[in-house]
């Protein structure tokens, strides 16, 4: 292994030591500081396959342990995430599922449709122009960001108030519906565009620049209430330009 080649590995186990903190808080009961470090996982996540490609580093060691490090950040600390907000829904509730304690437990989901996500991508070398099933980390940012709609003080900051997003996530059967939907978008065939420009213009690129437009409105407009607003809408425009999507593909 060349000297290049350790440069995005030792990267990825950043990745991989965020992903552990977070699962770490989630255990301390701290879920909004667990989700800040699934957000930094996510940054090393990115850096780490640039850093690749920039140094021409890439490895076959490298991808596996990719993967590794994507299961622990993105779906055994999300699930924990969405393990201890469905618990807490559980208290006094009238729900059988949830008064046998049985709904927390749809957020095994979640690491394990990671696992087959993670697994398929890593044996189909055709997913580099798009991809097949929501990714991995999407999926982690969109439960991620729950907390910090719950939690935190960002509606502070928003231009436009979404107080309605806080009820909405404080509903247990609510989390337990799209911790179910979500894990099967993991495992789906629906094509989702990837955010790799071949090159800059509008053509051919339509799809990534009406959601990088869309993004950067709402973080104006909504500041972190904005991030699940984002991942829905990487998921409805991809639907709506699914054929341009395959064609490129």
């Amino acid at each position: 292994m060349t000297w290049k080649q350790h440069i995005p590995n030792t990267i990825t186990a950043f990745n991989l030591i965020a992903g552990l903190i977070a699962i770490i808080q989630v255990l301390e009961g701290d879920l909004v500081l667990a989700s800040i470090f699934i957000f930094i996982a996510a940054l090393f996540d990115f850096l780490d396959g640039t850093a690749a490609r920039l140094l021409d580093a890439r490895s076959e060691l490298g991808k596996q342990l990719d993967s590794l490090a994507d299961l622990v950040s993105f779906g055994v600390a999300p699930g924990l995430i969405m393990f201890h907000l469905l618990s807490a829904g559980c208290q006094g509730s009238c729900n059988i599922l949830e008064q046998h304690h049985i709904t927390p437990y749809f957020a095994l989901l979640i690491p394990v449709c990671s696992a087959f996500r993670l697994a398929k991508f890593n044996i189909d070398l055709s997913q580099e122009e798009h991809f097949v099933g929501l990714p991995v980390p999407a999926n982690a940012i969109f439960f991620a960001s729950i907390p910090l709609v719950l939690f935190s003080q960002a509606n502070q900051f928003t231009l436009i108030p979404l107080d309605f997003l806080s009820d909405f996530f404080s509903n247990s059967r609510v989390l337990a519906i799209l911790t179910v939907l979500f894990s099967y978008l993991l495992v789906s065939d629906f094509y989702l565009f990837s955010m790799k420009f071949k090159k800059m213009g509008w053509k051919g690129n339509e799809v990534r620049y009406i959601f990088l437009i869309l993004t950067a409105s709402y973080l104006v407009l909504f500041s972190l209430f904005a991030i699940p607003l984002i991942i829905i809408t990487y998921f409805v425009l991809s639907l709506f330009f699914q054929k341009t999507i395959t064609r490129q593909g």
